[in-house]
Order: structure tokens, then C-alpha cells, then sequence
């Protein structure tokens, strides 16, 4: 079974996050919209990927972000090379480099958070799922 999965997120300020997770990530903007029933929100991904990111603002009554240090979005680069160029590339887009409250994400990766606190791991590896297929 295939199903596209998003992540939704509210940021307290939309532009900031589109313009960060855009340079950081290396996503592009997949969709958008704005005053939909009060909220506005941008939608990032890659074209034809199985994913995309979704950051929200509600004009009327703006949520405030609250994750937790364990609210991980983990990205897998297993090329040394692209891993040391999308650590800087998150740095040069003004995330902040912070140790993981898990240790596991400290052995063969970075954390970076965004300032609403968003934690994102850049892991150095490559993911094989439980039945040693990749995807």
C-alpha cells in the first residue's frame, strides 16, 4: 500500500520557515494558500516524493509552537560529502546546531532547531528498513 504522508507543523512566523526549511533542506514549494478559514500555510516537499512538510500560521487565534526535544524530523544522506553540504547548507539557512536529548542522533548525525524549537537530524547513513529494503 502507497499513501503520500504529510507532516503539519504551526510556525509563528510562516515565511521565516518557508525560506529556512527551503535552503536548509534543499524543498521547494509543492503548494500554498492563504486565509483558508483564518490559516495560511505553505506546503514542502520534492516533486514526486512520498512526503511533504506543511508549516501553518492561524491568523485568528495564532497557535504557539510547543515540540518537545524528541519531535524529530530525520533526513538520511548516505554520502559523507552530501551530509558535510546539507549540515552547512541548515547552518547558512539559520538553524541552530543543538545536542539530541537521544544519543543515538549524536553518533552519525547533527540536530539543527528552528526558532519555534522544530528539531530537524541530518543522520549520516543510509535508511534500510527492518526487512533490509531500502524505502
Amino acid at each position: 500500500m502507497y499513501a503520500h504522508f504529510r507532516v503539519a507543523r504551526p510556525v509563528s512566523d510562516l515565511a521565516r520557515s518557508d525560506a529556512m526549511y527551503q535552503a536548509g533542506l534543499g524543498l521547494v514549494r509543492v503548494g500554498h494558500f492563504d486565509d483558508h478559514d483564518g490559516f495560511d500555510g505553505v506546503m514542502l516537499g520534492l516533486p514526486g516524493a512520498g512526503y511533504h512538510l506543511e508549516f501553518t500560521y492561524c491568523r485568528t487565534h495564532p497557535v504557539a509552537p510547543a515540540p518537545t526535544p524528541e519531535d524529530l524530523l530525520v533526513f538520511y544522506f548516505p554520502s559523507r560529502d552530501a551530509w558535510e553540504s546539507r549540515c552547512q547548507a541548515m547552518l547558512n539557512a539559520g538553524f541552530k546546531r543543538v545536542s539530541s536529548l537521544n544519543p543515538y542522533w549524536e553518533r552519525d548525525g547533527r540536530t539543527f532547531e528552528d526558532p519555534d524549537g522544530n528539531r530537524v537530524v541530518i543522520q549520516c547513513a543510509e535508511w534500510i528498513n527492518q526487512h533490509g529494503r531500502l524505502g
